[in-house]
């Protein structure tokens, strides 16, 4: 299995494909991924079309068990970020 891309190697590609230069490129990245973390953090979703889904949703409190000690405990309630991914991007995974 191949390693992950980069943050250099993806702002080099988006660049590539965007006919642009790097610096563009990384002020694009990161102008989406702080969109999304300010949304997301504010209990809102973002939809990438064609890539994922990204929203905030709040667990209620639940009784977790301690691994080490086998002591269930009551855990507060709290938020989990969810990415759901998108069926275009399911498909081209799944090409025979």
């Amino acid at each position: 299995m191949n390693k992950p891309m980069t943050k250099t190697q993806l702002v080099a590609a988006l660049a590539e494909t965007m006919g642009s230069d790097k610096k563009t490129a990384t002020t694009a990245l990161d102008a989406i991924a702080d969109v999304i973390t300010k949304e997301v953090s504010e209990g809102g979703a973002v939809t990438i079309p064609g890539i994922a889904k990204f929203m905030c949703k709040d667990r209620p409190e639940r009784m977790v068990r301690n691994p080490a000690t086998g002591e269930t405990m009551p855990k507060p309630a709290d938020r989990q970020v969810k990415a759901t991914i998108a069926k275009a991007l399911k498909d081209s995974v799944n090409i025979d």
